[in-house]
């Protein structure tokens, strides 16, 4: 029986490079959401009367749940949602961006972090604003 030589575990190499790609994508969302919610009086991040160290613990929290949202269950949607992406011609992922930002603030609530978006329409403003900070960071940073 023959040994396939690709069968592999990840190395060191894989491992530094999927862990910059998570830590990446955290730093980026961390300034998307704070973005959506400099331009959103619908997005609320920390309390009103909190100080700033309070309120950026906050965002790097709510940054942090939603890219774990956008890792586990951003993939699992959009692959079942394709057909609807493709009749759509790509406007199904402003919805889907959406409620993913929308579950974001749902696991932030249970676990008592003060994150809002106060409706449907507003998270869709705040799901383009944040795909479009994320676009322009990998424009810059990109290493590829």
């Amino acid at each position: 029986m023959a040994v396939d030589r690709n069968d592999k575990a990840p190395t060191a190499p894989d491992t530094i490079d999927a862990m910059t790609k998570v830590l990446t994508s955290w730093l980026g969302n961390t300034a998307a959401i704070a973005v959506a919610a400099w331009l959103f009086a619908g997005i609320s991040i920390g309390n009103a009367a909190g100080d700033v160290s309070r309120q950026f613990l906050t965002l790097v929290v709510v940054a942090a749940v939603f890219t774990v949202v956008n890792l586990v269950v951003g993939p699992i949607v959009k692959t079942l949602s394709l057909p609807f992406i493709i009749v759509t011609l790509g406007l199904a992922l402003l919805v889907i961006n959406a409620l993913l930002l929308l579950l974001t603030e749902w696991v932030t609530d249970k676990l008592d972090v003060a994150f809002g978006v106060t409706g449907f329409w507003v998270a869709v403003g705040g799901a383009i604003v944040i795909s479009l900070v994320n676009g322009g960071l990998r424009l810059f940073f990109d290493r590829d």
